[in-house]
C-alpha cells in the first residue's frame, strides 16, 4: 500500500456493498413465489417401497421405468430418493451374521488393493486374515503384480492342508 493513502473509505464502500447485497437477497428470498415440487402420495411411496422389497436387484432406472409403464408420473431422482428411505429386510443380514459367528474358525478373508506412492508409483498389497482371532495369516507387497504373484501369495498363506474352509474376498466395484 502506498504511503499517505487511507484504505478506510474503500473498506467502508465494500462493507456498504456487501450489506446491500445481503439485504437484497434477504428481501428476494422472502418475497419470491415459492414453487414447491409436487409431492408424491403415500400410496406411491408404499408402491416404491414394495417394489424395492420384492425386487432387490432392481435399481432406480428400472423401478422408474416400471412406474412409468403403470402410468405414474414421477422423476427418476424422486424414485432414487425414496428408494434410500425404503425399510430394509433384516433377514439376509441376520443370516450372514449367524453364518459368520457359527463358522468363524473356518473363515479367512483376503483383500487385494493398490496404494499410490509419493513418487507417483503404485504398490500392490495383498493380505489374508483369520476371522477366529482376527490375526493376519499372510501379507505381501509388490511394485508389479501378476496372477503368478497372487497365486504364490495364496500358496504362502495356506501351505499344504492348512487352508480355511471358507475364503471371503472383498470386492470393490
Amino acid at each position: 500500500m502506498e504511503a499517505g493513502i487511507d484504505s478506510r473509505p474503500a473498506e467502508t464502500v465494500v462493507r456498504w456493498h456487501r450489506a446491500g447485497f445481503r439485504a437484497y437477497w434477504t428481501w428476494l428470498s422472502r418475497h419470491r413465489m415459492r414453487q414447491d415440487r409436487k409431492r408424491i402420495s403415500p400410496e406411491m411411496r408404499q408402491l416404491i417401497f414394495r417394489m424395492v422389497a420384492e425386487n432387490p436387484t432392481w435399481r432406480n432406472p428400472r423401478i422408474h421405468g416400471e412406474l412409468k409403464m403403470l402410468g405414474f408420473e414421477v422423476s427418476e431422482r424422486t424414485v432414487s430418493r425414496w428408494m434410500r428411505r425404503a425399510p430394509r429386510c433384516p433377514e439376509p443380514a441376520k443370516r450372514w451374521a449367524a453364518f459368520l459367528s457359527n463358522h468363524r474358525e473356518a473363515i479367512a478373508a483376503m483383500d487385494f488393493f493398490a496404494l499410490p506412492t509419493l513418487a507417483f508409483g503404485v504398490l500392490y498389497c495383498f493380505f489374508v486374515i483369520s476371522h477366529d482371532r482376527r490375526r493376519i495369516l499372510h501379507w505381501g507387497v509388490a511394485c508389479h503384480s501378476s496372477s503368478a504373484w497372487v497365486m504364490q501369495q495364496l500358496r504362502e498363506a495356506f501351505p499344504y492342508d492348512s487352508s480355511s474352509k471358507y475364503l471371503i474376498f472383498r470386492s470393490r466395484h
